[in-house]
C-alpha cells in the first residue's frame, strides 16, 4: 500500500511540474491598443488671415429732389483688391457629423474701382477698405478633424469718398463724393482643417480658406461742390456685390488632438 502511494505521489509532482512548465513557455501577447477618440468641435477660436476681392455695382445716375432718372442707361461698375481679416468665433458639436457655431469677423484692405457719371463725363476711383460681419455657421465633419460649412449673416462696409475727374482731360472737374458705409446680409462656405499631418503634431492649429459673397443696399451717391459742398442735383446710384476668398490660420484654445485612452 506504502508502495502504491509513493508512486501516485511521483506521478503527481511530475505532472506538475510539466504543467508550470508550460505555463512558463506561452509567450507573452500585448493587449490590443485602443481606439482613438475622435476630438471634439466645441469651444472657442481666434483667427487672421488674407486673400483677395472683388466687387460690381449697378449705377444710374438720378436727381437728388424726387430720384427721377436722368440718364437712360445704367452700367455695372467694379473694382478688385486685396484684404486681410481677422475673426473669433465658437462652435457646439452637435453630434458625430454636425457643427454649429456663431462668428464675428473684420476683413481691411483695398477693393477699388470706379463710379462714372456721363452726363458732365465724370469718373472717380472709390474703394471698399474695410467691412465688418457676424452671423452663424453650419458646418458637416467629412472626417475627425476636417470640417466643411455654409455661413449666413449680416455685413457692414466702408466705402471711401473719391475726387471726380473729367474722362475726357482727366483733370479735376470741381467736384467730389463722400464716404460712407452700406450694410446687407453675406453668405459663405469653407473648409477648416488640423494642421497635424505627415508626422507633425500641431494641437489647436487649422487653417481655413472660405469664400464669401455681401450683397448690399443702395446708396445714392451725391455729386458735391468742392467748394460749399453743395450737390450738382445728380446722385450716382450704386448697389455693390463684393466677393472674397480668403485663407486664415486658425487657433482652437480647447483642442488637444485625439485622446487615446490609457491603462
Amino acid at each position: 500500500m506504502k508502495k502504491i502511494l509513493l508512486a501516485l505521489t511521483a506521478v503527481a509532482a511530475m505532472t506538475a511540474s510539466a504543467s508550470a512548465a508550460d505555463l512558463a513557455s506561452r509567450p507573452y501577447t500585448k493587449a490590443p491598443a485602443p481606439l482613438p477618440v475622435a476630438p471634439s468641435w466645441t469651444g472657442f477660436y481666434i483667427f487672421g488671415g488674407g486673400g483677395g476681392g472683388i466687387w460690381d455695382a449697378d449705377t444710374g445716375v438720378q436727381a437728388t429732389v424726387g430720384g427721377a432718372p436722368i440718364l437712360g442707361f445704367n452700367q455695372r461698375q467694379g473694382g478688385d483688391g486685396w484684404l486681410g481679416t481677422v475673426g473669433a468665433g465658437y462652435d457646439w458639436q452637435l453630434n458625430q457629423n454636425w457643427v454649429f457655431g456663431v462668428l464675428a469677423d473684420g476683413q481691411f484692405g483695398s477693393l477699388k474701382g470706379t463710379i462714372q457719371d456721363q452726363g458732365p463725363f465724370a469718373a472717380g476711383n472709390i474703394k471698399n477698405d474695410y467691412s465688418w460681419a457676424a452671423g452663424v455657421r453650419l458646418g458637416y465633419l467629412i472626417a475627425p478633424n476636417v470640417l466643411s460649412y455654409v455661413n449666413v449673416g449680416y455685413s457692414e462696409s466702408h466705402w471711401k469718398g473719391t475726387t471726380l475727374f473729367s474722362t475726357i482731360t482727366g483733370t479735376p472737374i470741381g467736384l467730389h463724393t463722400n464716404g460712407f458705409d452700406r450694410g446687407g446680409v453675406f453668405v459663405g462656405s469653407g473648409v477648416e482643417n488640423n494642421l497635424s499631418f505627415f508626422g507633425v503634431t500641431a494641437p489647436g492649429w487649422f487653417m481655413k480658406t472660405e469664400y464669401r459673397a455681401a450683397y448690399y443696399d443702395n446708396k445714392n451717391i451725391s455729386e458735391l461742390s468742392d467748394v460749399g459742398n453743395i450737390s450738382n442735383g445728380r446722385d450716382i446710384t450704386f448697389k455693390p456685390l463684393v466677393q472674397t476668398v480668403t485663407t486664415s490660420l486658425v487657433y482652437r484654445f480647447n483642442w488637444s488632438g485625439p485622446v487615446v485612452a490609457k491603462y
